[in-house]
């Protein structure tokens, strides 16, 4: 057998080439650990950036919708594949409910009870309460419309306006309410809002005057069906309580005998002070109104 050309390693030579090897091993060791410790802090580094970037995002989606909302419930696609299931029974349903219950009563788990399906079902069609609150409105808001076409005279004009938003107004008691709430308007109260305006200006051209015509008579019709609606729901037991109640306090009855509130205390003897006359004062309104624009458009027509 031939015998190895390397002589063979001695015990004295092994040490000195450990000795070589140690800081190889030492430096891969802690190359491995550096790397291990950067990976443990990069993990949550990029976790949480990753978190932040999911905020972010969410975010600026629900900054876009928001911005989108101002006009948008009306021109969404309609969605659902149920057949049964449509934006109009949805807004149909949380009528219903707001005219037997008050407003407070309607939300989305309410009216998907109540329509028989799960809750997720109606974010289909209506993503948030406050786009429901608004197709109710709007839906409400055709029944202000005149059909057919508005009287020639003014007067005649702005009556049957008036008249159809104080009979909604008895019908839906929350209409009000919501008016005040949102600035968003449907289709259906812009043509209202435009009959308002058409008929105010076959008395003046001046778009100022008309919004101001349109403004006053609003807010006598809102006052009075406001007041009228209270009225309704006290009805006249709970009035003649009422008044019975007060007569019957101490300071009032002092008051009322010293002669310091004659007008008011035979408003009260007789018990006139709950009638209700809506024409009366519209036709005064309407009468003060073309006084200040004699000569312009005149009418002589007055509420029936």
């Amino acid at each position: 057998m031939a015998e190895s050309s390397e002589p063979p390693e001695r015990d004295h030579e092994r040490p000195e080439r450990d000795e070589h090897e140690r800081p190889e091993r030492r430096d891969r060791t802690e190359r491995t650990e550096r790397v291990e410790q950067a990976g443990r802090r990069e993990r949550p580094e990029k976790a949480e950036r990753g978190e932040r970037a999911a905020s972010d995002e969410r975010g600026e989606r629900a900054e876009r919708r928001e911005r989108a909302r101002p006009n948008d419930i009306w021109a969404r696609p309609r969605g659902g594949r149920r057949p049964k299931l449509t934006r109009e029974a949805i807004v149909d349903k949380a009528v219903e409910i707001a005219d037997a219950e008050g407003l407070e009563a309607v939300s989305i788990r309410r009216v998907a009870s109540e329509l028989g399906v799960r809750a997720m079902s109606l974010y289909t069609h209506i993503e948030a309460k406050e786009d429901l609150l608004d197709l109710m409105y709007d839906v409400v808001a055709v029944e202000v419309l005149v059909e057919d076409g508005l009287p020639d005279d003014w007067r005649e004009a702005m009556i049957a306006i008036t008249r159809k938003e104080r009979a909604a107004g008895l019908r839906h008691p929350w209409m009000f309410e919501l008016a005040g709430r949102s600035p968003r308007i449907g289709p259906n109260g812009l043509r209202h809002a435009e009959q308002s305006m058409a008929a105010a200006a076959r008395l003046t051209d001046d778009p100022e005057e008309m919004l101001a015509i349109v403004t006053t008579v609003d807010h006598y019709m809102l006052g009075f069906v406001l007041r009228e609606q209270r009225l309704r729901e006290m009805g006249a037991t709970g009035l003649g309580e009422a008044r019975q109640s007060a007569l019957e306090q101490t300071y009032i009855a002092k008051l009322l005998e010293s002669g310091e509130f004659p007008h008011l205390r035979s408003a009260l003897d007789t018990g006139i002070y709950n009638q209700e006359d809506f024409d009366l004062g519209l036709k005064w309104l309407l009468d003060g109104i073309e006084h200040d624009h004699r000569g312009k458009w005149p009418s002589t027509s007055s509420p029936t």
